[in-house]
């Protein structure tokens, strides 16, 4: 009985312990907090690609339900709801595109665009194409 006397606190410990790296992260949900300030002016140059037809009516990181005809994109970090003008440096063509989910995770690209998107630069055929991204401004989840 001695022996089992130091196993109850030992276990309280380490259950105690335990139970901080259980807590869930806080969700912000649209990317509010003052994200617009944080990013706003934001320009960035690299690869995008789109998104395949499969994904249509999907669920996206945001909880919006992924529309392949509207002008939507997927960026890693930028919050939900902002707002950016991406220009495809091979033909000139820009379009205005707003971030509702995350992505893209294929190394060395920085955006995915919706296929309509994709099909107004210009690059349906190639499937990727040099961008410049800038931020233009934020819509949260109300506006």
């Amino acid at each position: 009985m001695r022996r089992l006397t130091w196993i109850a606190p030992v276990l309280a410990s380490v259950l105690l312990a335990g139970s901080g790296c259980l807590s869930p992260r806080p969700v912000y949900r649209g990317g509010t907090r003052g994200a617009a300030s944080l990013v706003s002016g934001l320009s960035q140059r690299g690869t995008a690609s789109f998104y395949a037809e499969a994904f249509h009516g999907r669920r996206t990181a945001s909880g919006e339900i992924y529309d392949m005809n509207s002008m939507t994109c997927a960026h890693r970090t930028l919050p939900f709801g902002t707002i950016l003008d991406v220009e495809n440096l091979e033909n000139g063509s820009t379009v205005t595109v707003r971030v509702n989910d995350r992505g893209p995770f294929v190394g060395g690209r920085i955006i995915d665009l919706s296929r309509a998107a994709a099909d107004r630069l210009g690059m349906i055929g190639p499937g990727t194409s040099e961008v410049v991204l800038r931020v233009v401004g934020f819509r949260g989840e109300d506006g």
